[in-house]
């Protein structure tokens, strides 16, 4: 058995050993959250259970979370960067907290994937005017057996989470570390040598931050954990980096072989592993049941940039892209690995090999308009801002610019592009930041509403247009709802008028929403409308809205629908290939 099927194996086995409820992995597009594009950690989709909402199957859970980060996609292509990871976790909701989580990592590491202890060093926070030193966290460390000389002390960028908005829950966090080298372990940690490859991280949200920057003491203390999969799997299989583990190692020999290069060279190695990483990330956006596809704006834009990102690099290493529909080949290979743990990629299969011949297509007719641009800015040296535009633009790498421009024996303005490059990430990442806005955990009395209120859309329009209907996803701000569901054409003006007047009866009857916990089964048997293609866990909260509708979620919603307002439809438009997309608000009656 590889290194990577047996971490998996082993921490659900430990975990279910210590009372913790498996759940599967949740959708890589956020539910309802408003502040990112991605599920970006394990505890996104348990963030209603971190703020007080009861899980249905109770205080301790253990899963393997799908996430893609973007913050770092221009590190892709050295050893240990990637887009899309596995994140290991176990969660406390209000149940144990430091000693009992420190114990059972410490438990793990050493018992279960028998780490030597001489390997492993921690870190805690130094703490700061909001939040006291984290002596407790260190003092079980040292009770375990972990010498003083491998504990250090970090300030609040290293060694506290949260909170993932401007409000909500936070505290510090305690770091795992593993020496990953065979020369002799240093006597002294130093965080900074990244021979200590960081493995695990126990979050303690022990705070809520508020709105006037106060830590206020939570009621309901919770530990969030993540291990980075790829990582330890690479420690267990001794392999020098992350693309030589099992789950990835097959993809980079595709796309290798498709490239028909036998011993790469460093230059060649970095478009592997770029090709290789954002494929993988590329076939797993495709083929989540939120069906993205590329696009100009948010997840749909970071998906065009990860598919013609990796068809950039595999014309760089000398693959004929037109007609021969690479893309797809190296997805099929994803797929073929993925599909036995993630049978959302085989349900979804001529969806995701469509989209990348589609994208395939379009970006060689880019490239077209690409190269006649060249052409009318050749007469003279390339400037940056040009340089960039070819990159922004027509996806032109700086590399291939260069190359161009010496067989027109002319020069290209790299440091201006750098620059340019530099100010454009810039200008991107305060764009990323303003989607923290708001915060996870916002359950304000305006986002309740509109939560209720997508139940009650929901309904209206099976009602209206079809029984088929399923939600395909949602997204709340306390200002708006978007509701994405699966449907063929456009929804008229009279049928929005229908719907309307549907919700708004409903709402003015005042009926009670009450909530019961149900056997998953016995709910989809009862016709309890659930998310398509959702996972849910063996038992769930159905809320029932008088005799309207039946629906799995997980809250939080109004007792009664006379608390509403007058529900108001201002957009309805295509989303994806047979998904509308309405948006919708709640006005004061």
């Amino acid at each position: 058995m590889n290194g990577s099927k047996l971490l998996k194996e082993k921490y659900f086995k430990f975990f279910e050993k210590n009372n913790h409820k498996k759940i599967d992995s949740a959708s890589l597009i956020p539910d309802n959250d408003p502040s990112v594009l991605f599920t970006t950690a394990g505890m996104h989709p348990l963030v209603p259970f971190l703020v007080g909402q009861e899980h249905p199957l109770g205080k301790r859970i253990v899963n393997v979370q799908k996430c893609i980060r973007t913050g770092d996609i221009d590190d892709v292509g050295d050893k240990g960067h990637l887009t899309f990871f596995e994140m290991l976790g176990n969660w406390s909701f209000g149940d144990y907290f430091k000693k009992e989580a420190i114990e059972m990592s410490f438990e793990f590491l050493t018992k279960e994937l028998v780490f030597s202890i001489e390997k492993l060093a921690f870190t805690c926070f130094q703490g700061d005017n909001d939040a006291s030193k984290d002596e407790e966290s260190a003092n079980v460390w040292l009770s375990l057996g972990v010498s003083k000389d491998r504990i250090a002390f970090l300030p609040k960028k290293e060694n506290w989470w949260g909170p993932a908005g401007e409000t909500g829950p936070c505290g510090p966090d305690t770091e795992m570390f593993y020496w990953n080298s065979k020369e002799e372990v240093p006597k002294d940690f130093d965080p900074e040598n990244e021979t200590w490859v960081e493995i695990w991280n126990d979050v303690f949200m022990q705070y809520n931050k508020t709105k006037d920057g106060k830590y206020v003491p939570l009621l309901q203390r919770n530990v969030d954990t993540g291990m980075g999969f790829e990582r330890v799997a690479m420690i267990l299989e001794n392999k020098p980096d992350v693309y030589e583990i099992s789950t990835i190692k097959p993809i980079m020999n595709k796309v290798q072989g498709i490239a028909k290069i036998q011993e790469p060279n460093s230059e060649q190695l970095h478009s592997l592993r770029i090709i290789t990483d954002h494929m993988r990330a590329a076939t797993f956006i495709l083929g989540d049941h939120k069906a993205i596809i590329p696009s100009n704006l948010d997840q749909g834009y970071v998906l065009r940039r990860l598919i013609r990102r990796s068809i950039r690099h595999l014309k760089l290493l000398g693959v004929n892209i037109v007609d021969n529909n690479i893309t797809p080949i190296i997805a099929e290979k994803i797929i073929e690995l993925y599909q036995d743990e993630y049978s959302e990629l085989k349900d979804n299969k001529e969806f995701i090999l469509t989209e990348l011949r589609k994208e395939e297509s379009k970006f060689e007719k880019t490239l077209e308009k690409g190269l006649k641009q060249f052409e009318k800015l050749a007469t003279k040296d390339i400037d940056g801002k040009n340089a960039f535009l070819l990159f922004q633009s027509y996806g032109f790498p700086i590399e291939m610019i260069e190359e161009l421009a010496q067989e027109k024996k002319i020069k290209v303005d790299v440091e201006g592009f750098n620059q340019e490059f530099k100010r454009h990430q810039e200008l991107s990442r305060v764009g990323a930041e303003k989607k923290f806005k708001g915060g996870l955990s916002d359950n304000s009395e305006e986002t309740t509403k509109l939560h209720t209120a997508t139940h009650l859309l929901n309904q209206a329009l099976r009602n209206i247009l079809s029984d088929d209907i399923k939600q395909k996803g949602s997204n709340i701000t306390p200002e708006r709802l978007r509701f994405d569901f699966n449907f063929e054409r456009r929804v008229t003006p009279e049928e929005i008028i229908k719907i309307e007047h549907v919700v708004n009866k409903v709402i003015t009857q005042g009926l009670e929403i009450t909530k019961e916990k149900m056997k998953l089964m016995d709910a989809l048997k009862l016709g309890v409308q659930a998310e398509f293609g959702a996972r849910y866990p063996d038992e769930v909260w159905v809320y029932t809205i008088g005799d309207f509708s039946k629906e799995i979620c997980t809250g939080p919603h109004v007792e009664n629908t006379n608390k509403l307002g007058i529900f108001k439809i201002k957009k309805e438009q295509s989303s994806a290939a047979g998904v509308r997309r309405i948006k919708a608000v709640l006005l004061n009656k």
